[in-house]
Formats: structure tokens, sequence, C-alpha cells
């Protein structure tokens, strides 16, 4: 792709993001200096739960943005018999989550915004996961090996539990994981090529 003398800036921590976007042979540099606060308590509809924190994370950025510049962020929830599962806080709730999604669908819902100085892009994609029945052997072990207490949902799937405990998958395996890379790139592409007008 034409960055067109953009700079792009990831603005996430996230492995899984860092190696996705680095598989879209995209240059960038990442930059996780943010004021932002995840808090979703308040929010009525789940489905607009990624938009607004993906949206506030751009928002909090540490500094403003200069011209040449394009900042991504993302969010990543799941939902599963109308409950929110976010990152786990510690291993008991991780425990919980696993054996709330064992056995079921869920939906993974992921948002992106793309930002310059001067506009805004946000965009979401949702996938439906059907995990098999988990035993207790397998969550402990699963938690106590990968410790999943940075993703949504308290698993990766591409880990282990993806290999032994996933079913189906409808959607983007990509989404799953955090960053939707075919929507990311063309929406990138989309912004890059308009100056960020639709």
């Amino acid at each position: 792709m034409d960055l067109n003398g953009k700079r792009i800036i990831l603005g996430s921590a996230s492995p899984r993001r860092k190696e996705l976007l680095r598989g879209l042979d995209i240059e960038f540099e990442v930059d996780t200096g943010n004021s932002f606060r995840e808090d979703f308590k308040n929010i009525e509809s789940a489905r607009e739960i990624p938009v607004l924190m993906s949206e506030g994370k751009s928002r909090g950025f540490h500094r403003k943005l200069e011209e040449n510049e394009i900042l991504i962020t993302a969010d990543t929830i799941v939902i599963c018999g109308g409950r929110i599962f976010g990152k786990p806080a510690d291993r008991a709730e991780a425990v919980s989550m696993l054996k709330t999604l064992a056995g079921k669908t869920h939906e993974v819902i992921t948002s992106v915004t793309i930002r310059s100085c001067s506009e805004k892009d946000t965009f979401s994609d949702t996938a439906s996961v059907r995990f098999g029945d988990l035993d207790d052997e397998e969550i402990d072990y699963y938690i106590d090996r990968y410790r999943p207490y940075d993703k949504a949902g308290s698993y990766g799937v591409q880990e282990w539990i993806g290999y032994v405990g996933i079913e189906r998958i409808e959607g983007s395996f990509y989404t799953i994981m955090g960053f939707p890379v075919y929507e990311v790139y063309r929406h990138l592409r989309k912004f890059i090529s308009s100056g960020g007008k639709d």
C-alpha cells in the first residue's frame, strides 16, 4: 500500500495487533501513551461498547496528531447470552468466563478507529464462535500455561484453547484475534486516498 507520505501509529500494546498490522507489510510505529480509562458500565447497547472504547482510545492519545500522521486504535469484546466479557481481572474471573463460554456460541466484536488530525473513520466487524465442552482440567491447564489476562473473554483463538476447544467459526478469524485485517486494509487505503473523507 502506498502510504502517500503518511506515518502510521498503532495505539495498542497488543502483540496480536502488532503482528497482524505487520502482516499487511505496512510500516508503522507503536505509541501507547494514552489518558483514556476504559469503562462501559453505563453504556446501554453492548454493540456500542467496542466502538466507544476504540474512539475513546483514539481521543485519549497523549498528544495532538501531526498533519502527516494516522493513528489506529481498536477494542474487542465478547458477548455470550447477553453478558459482556472484556479482559478478566484475575484468575477466578478467567475461569468463570471460560466455563460460561464452554458448550455455547458467542459473538466477538472488534471495532477499529482510524484518525488523522482532521478526520476519523470507525468501523466494526463481528464473528461468531462455537466452543465445545471444556472440562475443569482443560480450563486450568490453559489459564495457568497461557495466562490470558489481556484477552477479551479470557482466550486467544490462536492459542492451545482454540485448537482443542473451538468447534466452528463464522466470520473473520482475525476479528476474533482483535484486529480485522481485511477491513483495516480497505478502510486504511480509502482513508489515505480520500484524506479521511467518505
